[in-house]
């Protein structure tokens, strides 16, 4: 029979958890910083250009200021501006005054425009602000970018003026490029800060949540019995209900115990009674014919029984019996019981073979094994323990890839052909009525062995009769 197959071991979800946490925080973290920097750029920029416009409105109040003294000397108009750079040939600052209310316009322009001119925002559909004048950016003569600003002035009688100052906008560009830079490292190593305490905050604390689930993995593998340790408030709920939950599933296993072998008693006693009063009248046909049924009733009575006390045993959690132990114990009472044919029982038991389930079905099954191969043997029995890492079976709370067991139990007999390997191993089926037994004992492994998740297959013994194997999930 193979082993039974069960579902593969979940990933921890504390670790899944803390990662999805840990994901979503530097999301957030990222998005925040991202859209605080645009914000901070966008707001430096603007006070940047607040502070360009403010050095460009005084150079333009006090050319209006000179446009509209016009009995200033020429020689002495427009020349109280007191920047160095309107005298400086194409430095990309500039004023220009433009006469508009002319036939043929009257420009007067800084030295640094030479021969150039400035375009007019009103040209290009900008509006006045409640200023009264007009702002933004152009193209300079030299293609840089300009940041001017431009200012009708109507004097009535002594004519109509647009007044114009253009600054190269390239310090405002600059200086919001310079202010990048230093956002950008700044937010850099504050999303490093971040994502650190991020990751030492995800990290310690889902740590109880860890030691939960490393807990549980022990109980499960036989290691500790219940979760123990102090756990934070927030944890410490699920811990209690967890030992609950053991606790009342150990509960209904023994009261399930408890109630198979009242059962068992409460049947086998009638069923005593009626073979004793049947047996009594040995010479009757019926009371032959109730004999038989009776050993029929009680052999099946037995059987479910059992598969009813062993169903419940697996349920238990964290239950491990060391199987040295078990193995010479039962070396001892078969010698004894078969020192009369001479039997000699030899084991080789690897000392760390631990199983994962309790010593009374490990001792039945390991029992009915080597009690069958001394009934059949003619002088020697031979049981070898194996421990095997990583089989890759899966088996019951073991998930995959755990330890298994080997127990191998060879006797020198005459050994069974393939034909009565398969008959033996059904329920009842006994190819020999002079050795005593139901027949029962190997179905009763095989039962066993499958609630574990284990298997029992039967071969040919190298010492020449009959190899029983026995397949177990191990610690």
């Amino acid at each position: 029979m193979e082993p039974r197959q069960t579902q593969r071991e979940p990933p921890s979800r504390a670790s899944s958890l803390a990662t999805r946490l840990f994901v979503s925080a530097t999301a957030w973290v990222v998005v925040i910083l991202l859209i605080t920097g645009i914000v901070l750029s966008s707001v430096y920029r603007s006070a940047s250009e607040r502070a360009f416009d403010r050095r460009l409105n005084l150079y333009l109040r006090t050319l209006v200021a000179d446009v509209a003294t016009p009995d200033e000397p020429p020689d002495k108009q427009m020349q109280s501006l007191g920047e160095p750079l309107f005298e400086l040939p194409l430095s990309g600052w500039y004023w220009q005054v433009t006469r508009t209310d002319g036939d043929k316009p009257d420009i007067r322009a800084s030295r640094s425009l030479w021969d150039k001119k400035l375009p007019r925002l009103e040209e290009q559909g900008n509006e006045l602000t409640a200023a009264g004048i007009r702002i933004g950016y152009v193209e300079g003569p030299e293609g840089q970018t300009l940041r001017i600003v431009e200012r009708p002035v109507d004097l009535g009688a002594d004519g109509k003026f647009l007044v114009m100052v253009a600054g190269d906008a390239s310090e405002i560009f600059e200086e919001t490029r310079a202010f990048d830079y230093y956002l950008g490292g700044t937010f850099a190593a504050l999303s490093i800060v971040l994502v650190l305490t991020t990751i030492f905050q995800v990290r310690f604390g889902l740590a109880p949540l860890k030691r939960i689930s490393d807990s549980i993995a022990d109980i499960r593998s036989g290691r500790a019995e219940r979760l123990e340790g102090e756990f934070p408030v927030e944890i410490a709920p699920l811990a209690r209900e967890t030992n609950a939950l053991i606790d009342a599933n150990r509960e209904i296993v023994e009261r399930s115990r408890t109630h198979v072998g009242n059962l068992a008693h409460a049947i086998k006693t009638p069923l005593s009674v009626i073979v004793n009063e049947a047996s009594a009248r040995s010479g009757d046909a019926f009371a032959t014919k109730v004999l038989e049924q009776t050993h029929v009733m009680r052999d099946q009575v037995a059987h479910h029984l059992e598969r009813a006390r062993i169903a419940a045993r697996p349920t238990i959690i964290g239950t491990v019996t060391e199987i040295a132990p078990v193995i010479d114990a039962l070396r001892r009472t078969m010698e004894k019981i078969h020192r009369d044919r001479g039997i000699m029982i030899d084991v080789e038991a690897d000392t760390s073979a631990k199983f994962r389930g309790e010593r009374q079905d490990v001792e039945e099954m390991v029992g009915n094994l080597v009690d069958n191969a001394c009934k059949w043997a003619e002088q020697r029995v031979f049981v070898e323990v194996l421990v095997e890492r990583g089989s890759g079976s899966a088996t019951r709370g073991g998930g995959e890839g755990g330890p298994m067991l080997r127990i191998i139990v060879d006797d020198d007999g005459r050994g069974l052909s393939p034909d009565e390997r398969a008959k033996v191993s059904r329920r009842g089926a006994r190819l020999d009525e002079s050795k005593p037994g139901s027949g029962l004992g190997l179905s009763i492994v095989v039962d066993l062995a499958a609630l574990y998740g284990g298997s029992l297959t039967l071969g040919t013994a190298p010492i020449g009769g009959l190899r029983a194997e026995l397949v177990l999930p191990g610690v």
